[in-house]
């Protein structure tokens, strides 16, 4: 009996059905492009996503969450950690639920990563307008608050049609998988036509084996890098996402700054793509970046910038590597990216463009004294994590010596994830990887409240690894829900708490600014008589169902990490720590504007600091 040619389906079930049925080859293997969905229903989304959903639970799993930003950065998390190579997508109901999933959706497209955003819409026909929840424009009737996704979505269309989906999905999918374009797809899907049925064709439902394109090199540019490169005595090469979400690029990074003698940088999104005890890893770059990589930077004649997109706080605002003019090789599978700063230009994939050179650049090695610096540089700078890394006894230690201690208990097998504040400086200072997959770190968008759905996004992408999460009291309480969901699920993490009372970072920010501190920390804000409460991070904890404990001090922290390296849920720590102290040795110049004017005399004094590294900016 033949197969019929049409399968009569409404728009969600079709939908749904299309995601079920698409592949992903990796390293030869086949696997489900899609891990699922996250869902929180409401009533633009649960008649017809989740009856769909629900027709399909076994091929194409659900996961509730708490909080549709939370819900929509775990799905994030689990993209970055694999690598761009498999994804999630996310449905909510319309108006409040699909507006929480936008400032996600920023993140997404800041850090160029796949999530398929789902959002419940008005009613197409407009017949029951206003409906509830509905937001509405007197002079666009069309408009609604879907529209918000538009300048934070690669690809963003409205189904008004069943029949849509035959074109929008399939695009919506290659702009996920594609390599220059990699972002957040956002459908937004009308209440009725979700229910509303087709006759879609039955080939669209066949199984469809993706695999990710591997842009070649022009001929042309490739030379003109091997010249530049041939020519050069003092090359930098800084390491950035673009090297982790190329297929073999780690490894082919390894051996070509082993072979030719180049010191590698590393920023946030490329940090782990060199393991840190690889002799040729000088560590972090610019604002947030090791004596090391900085010192390199300020006098070498030739960076390379492989798969980065040169972020103000990889470039020092500008002022790093860019004032003395060396030249500027952008090597980026992103034209857009390649040709920043008035560079040179190879556009391509990382594994690729590293290939082709290896190959023509043959013996060619850096100056024997460069390499000799290299070394140099790189031994200093070990000694300093050493140093500011260790307990020293303190009852409420800095961030960098609790992040010496989770680095410590990670081992091989951890993966540490974090996001916003002054942790993600102190670790791409002083983190200490062991390869890709071993940190995490969202600092494209700085997103406070990523960290724990974060965590347990990666946690469902790598459950063999033990996966550490980072995260200060402002982020905690910004963002703490999907704590509850990683017991309801089952996915387990260790999480450490440091609560100096406050916004740390942007307190010790407005002193460097402002020369005051107001509005940042408890005590210098307005509140009641009694002042800001002191909150029980581990009792809120065990409320939401996981193990919590309070400790003091390093070494109170480096036992319970034991125990919660034994536990079988979620655990949380929480310890007090210094507001005020931070890793003084490293970083360099960021833009963050002074007053120009003002009556106190301690911005004039900072803005003429201000004015005089304005002067270093290219």
């Amino acid at each position: 009996m033949s197969r019929p040619h049409t399968i009569r389906l409404t728009m969600a079930q079709a939908l749904v059905r299309y995601l079920a049925a698409q592949r992903i080859e990796i390293d030869g293997r086949r696997e489900r492009l899609f891990e699922g969905c996250f869902a929180i229903f409401g009533h633009g989304n649960v008649a017809g996503m989740g009856e769909a959903l629900y027709a399909e639970r076994e091929a194409f799993p659900t996961y509730r969450a708490h909080n549709e930003q939370g819900m929509t950065h775990a799905a994030i998390a689990f993209a970055k950690q694999h690598r761009r190579r498999r994804m999630m997508a996310c449905t909510t109901s319309i108006g409040p639920g699909a507006l929480n999933m936008v400032t996600a959706a920023g993140l997404a497209h800041a850090n160029r990563l796949p999530v398929l955003l789902l959002p419940g819409d008005t009613f197409a026909t407009r017949k029951p307008d206003p409906v509830l929840q509905q937001v509405e424009h007197y002079g666009a009737p069309s408009t609604t608050v879907n529209d918000a996704f538009v300048p934070v979505s690669r690809y963003f269309d409205r189904i008004t049609r069943p029949e849509q989906l035959l074109s929008s999905l399939p695009a919506a999918i290659d702009t996920l998988l594609d390599p220059v374009d990699c972002g957040p797809a956002t459908l937004a899907l009308p209440q009725d036509v979700q229910a509303e049925a087709y006759d879609f064709p039955a080939a669209f439902f066949d199984e469809r084996v993706h695999r990710i394109r591997r842009p070649g090199l022009d001929e042309a540019e490739l030379a003109a890098a091997l010249d530049t490169l041939k020519r050069a005595e003092r090359p930098l090469l800084i390491a950035g996402g673009g090297v982790l979400y190329s297929a073999d690029a780690c490894d082919r990074l390894a051996a070509f700054a082993e072979r030719h003698g180049i010191p590698v940088a590393e920023t946030q999104a490329g940090k782990g793509s060199l393991r840190a005890d690889h002799p040729n890893n000088v560590g972090a770059i610019g604002v947030t970046g090791s004596t090391a990589a900085n010192a390199l930077a300020e006098q070498a004649d030739v960076v390379i910038a492989l798969g980065t997109r040169l972020q103000d706080f990889t470039t020092g605002s500008r002022a790093l590597y860019m004032d003395h003019g060396p030249t500027l090789l952008g090597i980026n599978v992103a034209r857009f990216d390649a040709a920043k700063h008035g560079g040179q230009s190879l556009v391509g994939d990382a594994g690729v463009a590293l290939e082709a050179l290896e190959a023509g650049l043959a013996d060619w090695q850096a100056d024997a004294g460069w390499q000799d610096k290299l070394a140099d540089e790189r031994r200093d700078w070990l000694a300093i994590v050493e140093r500011v890394t260790a307990d020293d006894g303190a009852a409420c230690p800095a961030d960098s010596q609790v992040l010496g201690a989770v680095n410590r208990a990670a081992g091989e097998n951890g993966t540490v994830v974090c996001a916003a504040g002054g942790l993600p400086g102190e670790l791409h200072k002083l983190y200490q990887t062991t390869g890709p997959g071993s940190y995490h770190v969202e600092y494209g968008f700085s997103c406070m409240g990523y960290e724990i759905a974060g965590g347990m996004g990666v946690k469902m992408a790598a459950p063999e690894r033990d996966v550490y999460v980072t995260v200060g009291d402002g982020s905690y309480l910004m963002l703490n829900s999907e704590l509850a969901t990683s017991v309801m699920l089952g996915h387990k993490l260790i999480v450490v708490l440091l609560d100096n009372r406050g916004y740390g970072c942007i307190h010790r920010l407005q002193g460097a600014t402002v020369g005051v501190e107001f509005n940042n920390l408890f005590e210098g804000c307005n509140t009641a008589p009694d002042g800001a409460p002191e909150i029980d991070f581990a009792a809120h904890a065990k409320a939401l169902g996981c193990e919590a404990e309070w400790v003091d001090g390093i070494g109170g922290l480096e036992a319970a990490l034991d125990r919660a390296k034994a536990a079988d849920k979620t655990y949380l720590i929480a310890l007090k720590t210094d507001a005020d102290k931070a890793t003084a040795e490293g970083g360099t110049w960021w833009d963050v504007p002074v007053a120009e004017v003002s009556s106190r005399e301690a911005v004039t004094e900072r803005r003429a600091g201000y004015d005089n590294n304005k002067q270093r900016q290219r």
